[in-house]
């Protein structure tokens, strides 16, 4: 909670700046009510509840499971799209959405087997919803981001209004809970540890979410959030060279299917 505390404030400074480079001036003020309050939705579902849903089922049931149900992302995006703005997908696309989540499902699977049993089936049960809860916020955000985002809007200020409304009632949450403090002090005694929160503000915040709003203006949102759902693929790798660990076959194949997946999405 601290490190997601202080990456969405440090991602606020870094949109501000990038915002007034960019563009010229520091907030969107002339977007219109209506779409602030889009977006601001938009962030307060994705940014905040879907990501303590998502958090929440880690400690429950790992995040192994927890990665997995958030990779049911897609499924959803795509059938809120088709219900709420009237997206098709061609045969071909759907049938690339299934290969791609198919293979993370295959390699997150691979390398380390859900939980079977549980001494606290409510606790896994309430893990199992909570995850299922996270990848619902996250196709949900993903709806209203692209509502806001519409007419050809600036995706570069659209995620600067999510990312403020997020940030803004975390923090909200965050003095109702006296933890202001508490969050304060233990950066400060943890300093080694801001240089990485830095690198996790610019490459997910700043310039993740960016993209990822990007990518949902320009094609349709089953697409780009089975692209998004693909983390876990592009882990392996670093795992392997950088952390030493052992993959096996399934894991390398389960990758193979998975950008199969995505290629498709490119061709049809």
């Amino acid at each position: 909670m601290v490190v997601n505390r202080i990456r969405l404030l440090l991602a606020v400074l870094f949109l501000l700046t990038t915002h007034w480079l960019l563009l010229g001036s520091f907030l969107p003020l002339s977007a219109g009510r209506e779409r602030w309050s889009w977006l601001a939705l938009s962030g307060v579902i994705g940014l905040v509840v879907a990501d303590g849903f998502l958090f929440q089922s880690y400690v429950w049931i790992g995040p192994r499971l927890g990665s997995l149900l958030m990779s049911l992302s897609p499924v959803v995006s795509a059938l809120l799209a088709w219900l709420v703005l009237a997206e098709k997908l061609t045969i071909g696309q759907m049938a690339g959405i299934a290969l791609a989540i198919s293979g993370v499902m295959w390699v997150v699977l691979d390398r380390d087997s859900p939980v079977r049993t549980s001494p606290d089936r409510r606790r896994y049960l309430w893990g199992v919803l909570f995850g299922l809860g996270a990848a619902t916020g996250q196709a949900i955000g993903l709806i209203t981001a692209k509502k806001g985002l519409g007419g050809d809007f600036p995706a570069l200020s659209g995620n600067l209004i999510r990312m403020l409304a997020a940030t803004t009632t975390l923090w909200a949450i965050t003095l109702f809970q006296g933890q202001a403090r508490a969050t304060v002090q233990r950066l400060a005694d943890q300093r080694p540890a801001i240089i990485n929160i830095i690198g996790g503000a610019v490459f997910g915040p700043f310039l993740g979410v960016w993209l990822s709003l990007i990518a949902i203006q320009l094609t349709h949102i089953g697409v780009a959030s089975t692209l998004m759902a693909l983390p876990p693929i592009f882990l392996l790798p670093i795992s392997h060279f950088v952390f030493k660990e052992r993959l096996g076959w399934t894991a390398v194949m389960g990758t193979v299917v998975a950008m199969i997946g995505v290629a498709i999405l490119f061709w049809v």
